[in-house]
């Protein structure tokens, strides 16, 4: 994958483009006559220019660090579906030849490692666990038998509010009814705040309807401050540096992971490397066998 793997290289290229393309911005003798020559280039021409360049090395990127993310996920689960019964045997089999050797010899310390090879076997899965509480060890149960002969799971639970959130609702009614509004923004604003104080009070969530008073109280939202073209461009820019920082870092994480590593030894021919490691494995299987077989043989 070289140096620069998922095509980084290309990606900081791009930002360079774009950094230069930018560089210029509210510079008037860097070409053109200045701002009020003919012909002259608006700052905000420039600047929309270094955001559509850096916009495109972005997306190159991206792209990049999301095609290895899909093949590091894609070997990770080969890797897992080829190797993962050998690792399995493996663990297995090192636990019994701990667990023969503790048995011959009688050593604590040989007892303490048979235990602990023994916990290091992924211990097979419960029903349960498998289904997800669908199944228990009596079979189906009570939630999933309901769900499959559609009765009701559970019956459903009574929320009698309080005194005081029939208060708290009954005054946010009053006051923020659509029926009060002076124009369909208003009747809006105001439909959208009910429907939000009769979510509560159907929760009897008190805490939550005071809250809704306060802010009815406090009034509508004023409208936001809107920034200009330049700040929104330059704004733009800020952003896209992050972006690409962050993707950097998980770029990092998959190139230093276990299944990349893998991958930056076989790029282009995976599949091989599974083979090759599922060689080593198999003759450390025999191994372990073969050592097993001795040791129960010399307990007889």
């Amino acid at each position: 994958m070289g140096d620069k793997s998922v095509d980084e290289a290309d990606a900081d290229a791009g930002a360079e483009d774009a950094g230069a393309a930018g560089a210029g911005v509210g510079d008037d003798s860097a070409g053109g006559d200045g701002a009020g020559g003919d012909g002259a280039e608006r700052p905000e021409e420039r600047l929309e220019r270094a955001v559509r360049a850096a916009e495109q090395a972005l997306i190159e990127f991206e792209i990049a660090v999301e095609t290895f993310r899909v093949e590091v996920e894609n070997f990770s689960r080969l890797h897992h579906q080829r190797l993962g019964p050998m690792y399995s045997r493996l663990d297995e089999l090192e636990a019994q030849i701990a667990e023969a050797r503790a048995a011959s010899t009688g050593d604590p310390e040989d007892q303490r490692k048979a235990q602990e090879a023994r916990a290091r076997v992924m211990p097979m899965p419960g029903i349960e666990e498998l289904f997800h509480d669908w199944l228990d060890s009596d079979g189906l149960s009570p939630e999933a038998s309901a769900m499959l002969t559609e009765q009701p799971v559970r019956p459903p639970q009574r929320v009698r509010p309080s005194d005081e959130a029939r208060k708290l609702y009954r005054e946010l009614v009053r006051k923020a009814h659509p029926d009060l509004a002076q124009d369909d923004k208003e009747r809006a604003r105001r439909d959208e705040f009910i429907s939000r104080v009769n979510a509560a009070y159907g929760r009897g969530d008190e805490v939550l309807l005071r809250e809704l008073s306060e802010e009815w109280a406090a009034g509508p939202v004023p409208e936001e401050w809107r920034p200009s073209r330049s700040e929104e461009l330059y704004a733009r820019l800020e952003w896209l540096a992050q972006r690409k920082e962050l993707l950097s870092l998980v770029a990092r994480d998959l190139e230093e992971s276990a299944i990349g590593g893998m991958l930056k030894i076989a790029p282009d021919d995976p599949d091989r490397l599974l083979e090759e490691i599922a060689e080593q494995l198999l003759a450390q299987v025999s191994e372990r066998e073969a050592e097993l077989a001795g040791l129960l043989g010399s307990g007889d």
